[in-house]
């Protein structure tokens, strides 16, 4: 079972039926016990940074994410759950992560062209660094296209790069470590690709190491 885990944000329902869709179980909860019973996790988010890492630690489940995961269950990241897999984020001040993964958050404006709009929505095509080779990528190919909706973007992250994009700049697209993975786009909405990564996703064991994929 996947526990996608309810926060108070998130794109939740379209991830669950995502995942039925391709015949997976999943069940969407903010229960602690619940979720330790389930064997992989997923942490959606949409919003601000500040406001979702506040609405997880007051629920708890800060702790519990942490704990599971380094008992080598996989855990994905979606969009802003992604960004809070790292040490920081820098939207609108400074905001502590859950620090799984190194490298912090920071708006992506200064490093794309004046001319190109704020935030980023659409589909964009995946570029796969050289080296690397994500069991979460094994039903895709480089150059599939998937929606991203952002304003801000992982840095100093390139130890677990595994996907970037070209939004007038080079754009973190995904990361992963061991059995940690995030995807800065949205799967749910990334049509047959997207698909094929929560499939990817679904069929991981758990693990008990947290090296680099790929």
């Amino acid at each position: 079972m996947i526990a996608i885990i309810d926060y108070g944000v998130g794109n939740l329902f379209s991830l669950c039926s995502s995942l039925k869709s391709i015949g997976y179980d999943a069940v969407i909860t903010g229960d602690a016990d619940t979720i330790k019973k389930c064997d992989k996790l997923i942490l959606p988010g949409v919003g601000a940074f500040g406001d979702a890492a506040l609405m997880l630690r007051s629920a708890g489940l800060d702790k519990v994410v942490i704990e599971e995961t380094l008992k080598g269950k996989p855990l994905l990241g979606v969009c802003l759950g992604m960004q809070m897999l790292f040490e920081k984020s820098f939207e609108f001040g400074e905001h502590d992560g859950l620090g799984l993964l190194q490298g912090v958050v920071v708006p992506i404006k200064p490093r794309i062209p004046e001319s190109f709009k704020i935030p980023h929505i659409g589909w964009n095509a995946l570029n796969f660094p050289e080296g690397t080779c994500s069991p979460l990528f094994k039903y895709i190919s480089e150059g599939d296209h998937v929606y991203f909706v952002h304003s801000y973007h992982a840095e100093q992250c390139s130890d677990t790069l595994i996907a970037t994009t070209d939004y007038g700049a080079e754009l973190t697209a995904a990361v992963g470590r061991g059995n940690i993975f995030g995807t800065q786009f949205h799967p749910e909405k990334s049509g047959e690709a997207g698909l094929g990564i929560l499939r990817a996703f679904a069929e991981l064991s758990a693990s008990n190491s947290l090296q680099r994929n790929g």
